[in-house]
């Protein structure tokens, strides 16, 4: 479990997130005999299906019969208007997983995501048009909510995983959304994913490898953004930003907004920001664009980020 970045101290507990599917039986399986009597699983219920109760009734179930200790959240996802219902309890999960890991005084939570997922989450990234960021897909380990996250099975299929718990007899869900063909990562799965197969039968590999490339590409402009963002200033001045290549200004704001707002702009929103900022070369030059959820405006010389009220 090295590429997770996941070393235990000899004392603290190691969360593992069990939905009781395939990946996250084999993982908590897997922890077990790597850190017997270290190992705590936590399951979230979101209650947005029917089977919902029948995950957590394996999920426990899994857990009593490994002797391993087990925390329950029930969430009630909220999901706003032109939000995703998908990434929303996505969100809400980690705030979970990271609470109950913390609470527990456990150092880093593991995720089951495998090879198959990782390029699915490439793919789908590549289908929404997605920049670095979305392109690098899933990395193996990650800080959120205050809470080391660790991914120590990307390299493995997830084919791989099944036939492993087949051999050692445990029981695992399926879950049944993963058959609806209305969401575009089962699409992915069920149509796109065997089609690269026959075509390029390494395509797990060679797209973990490519996400790997965007990831360090990513590094270097999140480093080439702070260099010009102590040039412009925070917030950024005007006149810094213009010194800049429009390249370079787009880097340095999508940074810049995401420190302020917890998300970039969107793309049309940042085209739309450098252009009002390429034409703002006089005094009485106003800027007030909606980005992200608030408001970048003109602060005298400065840019100024609001957020909603």
């Amino acid at each position: 479990m090295g590429r997770s970045g996941v070393s235990p101290t000899p004392s603290a507990p190691v969360a593992v997130a069990l939905s009781a599917g395939a990946d996250s039986t084999a993982l908590l399986l897997s922890a077990h005999r790597l850190w017997p009597g270290r190992v705590l699983a936590l399951h979230v219920n979101h209650g947005m299906q029917a089977a919902a109760i029948g995950f957590e009734r394996q999920a426990a179930e899994l857990a009593r019969t490994l002797g391993v200790p087990i925390r329950v959240e029930h969430l009630q996802v909220r999901v706003g208007p032109g939000q995703s219902p998908e990434d929303v309890a996505r969100g809400a999960r980690y705030q979970a997983l990271a609470t109950m890991a913390r609470r527990a005084g456990a150092c880093a939570v593991l995720l089951g995501h495998q090879s198959d997922d990782q390029a699915e989450t490439l793919m789908l990234a590549l289908g929404r048009g997605a920049g670095l960021p979305g392109l690098a897909a899933m990395a193996p380990g990650f800080e959120r909510h205050g809470m080391h996250f660790g991914r120590p099975f990307l390299a493995l299929e997830g084919s791989a995983l099944r036939h492993w718990l087949r051999e050692q007899a445990v029981p695992f869900v399926e879950d049944p959304s993963n058959q609806d063909l209305r969401l575009a990562r089962n699409r992915i799965r069920h149509v796109l994913m065997p089609a690269w197969e026959r075509c390029f039968p390494a395509f797990r590999d060679t797209l973990a490898r490519t996400a790997r490339h965007v990831a360090q590409a990513q590094v270097l402009m999140d480093e080439l953004a702070c260099i010009d963002l102590k040039h412009t200033g925070v917030p950024p001045s005007i006149a810094g930003l213009q010194s800049l290549s429009r390249e370079r200004q787009a880097n340095a704001l999508r940074s810049w907004i995401k420190s302020e707002a917890g998300r970039g702009p969107s793309t049309a929103q940042l085209e739309t920001l450098l252009n009002l900022l390429d034409r703002c070369r006089t005094r009485g030059h106003q800027i007030h664009l909606k980005v992200a959820d608030g408001w970048v405006e003109r602060a005298g010389e400065t840019l100024r980020w609001t957020p909603p009220v």
